[in-house]
């Protein structure tokens, strides 16, 4: 479930391209779907400022990363599928829900809702990476997610306040270290009551490389969770 297209306004392309790739490795088939609303607002990405006089569809700039191959949101059903990726990027907590700007006291988008509840109720896995996993602590009381760290630690995790924000919104934050060994830098982490596989991605300042592989540890945990 794509978001937009840029890490500042929609989704993190890297990230959604990451899991395209751990998915394909993994031998599945691939669906894309956005919500077909217009953006919170534009970035100009050369400037890391609002562009005051544009405004995007969400489903249209999701298309470019998609190759043109995407849906709107509204004809995702749980029969369809074994399992839902939501990419990171600010357009999860921009475009996705009301995060940027709410925090705790935010709003998902209805149509996300719908698919998380859905997904959830048919036991069927759902994985999320970066910001993402906010919308599981909106959405699915309880839940168990990580973002990283809960301190900035230098800059190492500038988001570190995402942490506490999950906290207040009903979720449960479960730390992650970054692992220096033979295993992916980051472990995914794995909440088997709820069937929810988070890992932090872009929101650690690190080589994109150890990205790509804590991407890859929580692609490869929910196709494991699907049985197939």
């Amino acid at each position: 479930v794509l978001s937009g297209c840029g890490v500042y306004d929609g989704t993190e392309i890297h990230e959604a391209s990451a899991i395209l790739v751990h998915l394909s490795r993994g031998g599945a088939e691939v669906q894309m779907y956005a919500p077909d609303v217009p953006q919170m607002h534009v970035i100009d990405h050369s400037k890391g400022q609002p562009a005051e006089a544009e405004s995007r569809n969400v489903l249209v700039e999701s298309a470019r990363i998609a190759r043109g191959k995407i849906a709107s949101l509204a004809k995702l059903t749980t029969a369809d599928h074994d399992a839902v990726i939501f990419p990171g990027g600010f357009g999860a907590a921009k475009n996705l829900s009301t995060f940027a700007v709410d925090g705790k006291d935010c709003k998902v988008n209805r149509e996300v809702e719908r698919v998380l509840k859905d997904f959830h109720k048919a036991g069927k896995p759902i994985g999320l990476c970066c910001i993402s996993p906010v919308l599981a602590a909106k959405v699915l009381s309880g839940a168990e997610v990580t973002v990283g760290h809960e301190e900035e630690e230098g800059g190492k995790w500038p988001y570190a306040g995402t942490a506490g924000a999950i906290k207040e919104l009903g979720g449960k934050h479960c730390v992650k270290e970054a692992v220096f060994s033979l295993i992916p830098f980051y472990e995914a982490h794995v909440d088997t009551k709820n069937k929810v596989v988070t890992t932090p991605a872009f929101m650690c300042e690190t080589e994109l490389h150890n990205i790509f592989d804590g991407i890859g540890a929580m692609v490869k945990n929910v196709l494991k969770l699907t049985g197939k």
